[in-house]
């Protein structure tokens, strides 16, 4: 005889599978977080120069706004690599929220732009992944990581030759598009 679950563990599994799947965010320790985050669908909404202009403009805007230190980034075609320091008034998440939407507001249906979808549709993954990185090891292997991804994705042969990350500023100490902070500043 087969035994039939009982209406709890259906309601349990039911409601579940209905939940989503909390991420735990640890702030407050003044720690670096490095922080991805992807377009809707991973689709390429950032796959053209000016889109991803409109990104690197927004992150100053609201970085200088929230007042958090930008240590790292690179903006690919469909998602964002960020390494910053912990709003002085706000949380990671705030920090973030406020600049996707700013991003989208400014991005979604503009003409001309035909990577960006419609006013209707959504532009950001609504999660994203944070690492709290509190070893020199570890900023080590973000910066890395960072610095590297348009290599790896064979977008261009050398870190230097995609504007849109600041490997120049660590190997070369050069000024990009937007200001980058060092890491040992309060």
């Amino acid at each position: 005889m087969v035994r039939q679950p009982s209406i709890e563990v259906l309601t349990n599994l039911l409601t579940s599978s209905v939940k989503r799947n909390p991420l735990k965010r640890y702030y407050g320790q003044n720690d670096l977080h490095f922080i991805t985050f992807s377009c809707y669908h991973r689709k390429a909404y950032l796959g053209i120069p000016e889109a991803r202009d409109v990104f690197v403009n927004a992150l100053d805007e609201v970085r200088n706004r929230l007042a958090f230190r930008l240590i790292a980034y690179v903006v690919m075609p469909e998602h964002v690599d960020l390494l910053i320091s912990e709003p002085a008034t706000t949380t990671p998440s705030v920090a973030l929220q406020t600049l996707k939407q700013k991003v989208a507001k400014q991005l979604l249906g503009i003409s001309g732009l035909e990577t960006v979808p419609s006013k209707r549709a959504h532009f950001w993954q609504r999660r994203f992944y944070d690492f709290n990185v509190w070893t020199e090891a570890k900023l080590r292997e973000k910066l890395d990581y960072i610095h590297g991804n348009p290599v790896g994705r064979e977008l261009v042969s050398h870190p230097g030759d995609w504007p849109w990350s600041r490997w120049a500023f660590y190997e070369k100490g050069e000024c990009g598009r937007i200001r980058i902070d060092l890491v040992s500043s309060s």
